[in-house]
């Protein structure tokens, strides 16, 4: 895409390297401070009441909500990620991967005042009368926003550009990333269904940074293993002198011979020779050695 081309150009040395691990250690600090003190992640919830009155450092402090309750399952999650993270930043580049990430969490905190503009809209009269019934719900809703679902991002596009990768699932079931995305796709409708409309915000807009970003970008195509290996091939058939041309890259010193008298001929450099003399496999042990001294 255009913009995003000029965009890189310009904040291009703005870009975190390897912010997947800035990302999975925040939820990995929201897990230290609910296992210390659970009370405490009431003050960083994305709670758009709250923010609107004051307390905007919760625009960023609901990414430390923790995603999993089990330290194991959290380890395991984040071992997991941290390897599709660096994949995806090698492979689109750092700036591009920020975009992805940072467009979900914006995203995710547009949906948010959007789902509390609706709720305000329909409830104004209660809301108005009886402001703390505002801050009750507000911060209700904020327990459902979390990054797990832009985690959930970062596996789509990844199984996108990598569709028959085997992945060992939980380090055991040999799983190829298309088929883990079908479960996937399968638990994004299990959750719609029963979550409630915060996660249900968090699904759609992290489904919306995927679509909007990934693919309307047809551009990434090009990092695709497919089209990576095919531009590797070309460079290398370019490399190749074509027929007829003339150009060669080897000829002996002896007989004058190139490769494009015998694609079978072996061409090597003499070490003894005082100079870059190469000579073909026919005349390599056989040849006077040059010396520039005699």
């Amino acid at each position: 895409m255009n913009w995003l081309n000029k965009l890189e150009r310009k904040l291009g040395r703005y870009a975190i390297p390897n912010l997947i691990v800035w990302l999975i250690g925040a939820y990995t600090v929201g897990f230290v401070l609910y296992t210390v003190n659970p009370g405490i992640l009431s003050m960083l919830t994305l709670s758009p009441y709250h923010i609107l009155h004051g307390q905007i450092w919760r625009l960023v402090t609901w990414i430390l909500m923790p995603t999993e309750s089990n330290i194991i399952f959290l380890l395991i999650m984040a071992m997991f990620y941290y390897q599709l993270g660096t994949v995806l930043e090698r492979t689109w580049g750092t700036f591009r991967f920020n975009v992805y990430i940072f467009s979900g969490i914006l995203f995710t905190v547009i949906g948010a005042f959007f789902l509390y503009g609706i709720y305000y809209a329909l409830y104004f009269s209660q809301f108005r009368a009886l402001p703390e019934l505002a801050a009750a719900l507000s911060a209700n809703l904020g327990w459902g926003y979390s990054v797990s679902y832009i985690n959930m991002s970062i596996f789509l596009a990844f199984a996108v550009m990598y569709p028959n990768m085997q992945v060992m699932l939980y380090f055991i079931i040999p799983i190829k990333m298309k088929w883990m995305a079908i479960v996937y796709g399968v638990l994004i409708v299990y959750n719609l269904i029963i979550t409630n409309w915060a996660g249900r915000v968090s699904i759609i807009m992290s489904l919306l940074s995927f679509i909007v970003f990934f693919l309307s970008t047809r551009n990434l195509k090009r990092y695709s293993p497919h089209e990576v290996h095919r531009r590797q091939q070309f460079k290398a058939q370019m490399r190749e002198p074509r027929p007829g041309s003339g150009i060669t890259k080897h000829k002996c010193a002896v007989c004058g011979r190139t490769e494009l008298d015998s694609p079978n001929l072996d061409f090597r450099f003499c070490s003894k020779c005082e100079g870059n003399y190469e000579y073909c496999s026919d005349h390599l042990f056989t040849h006077q050695h040059i010396k520039r001294s005699s």
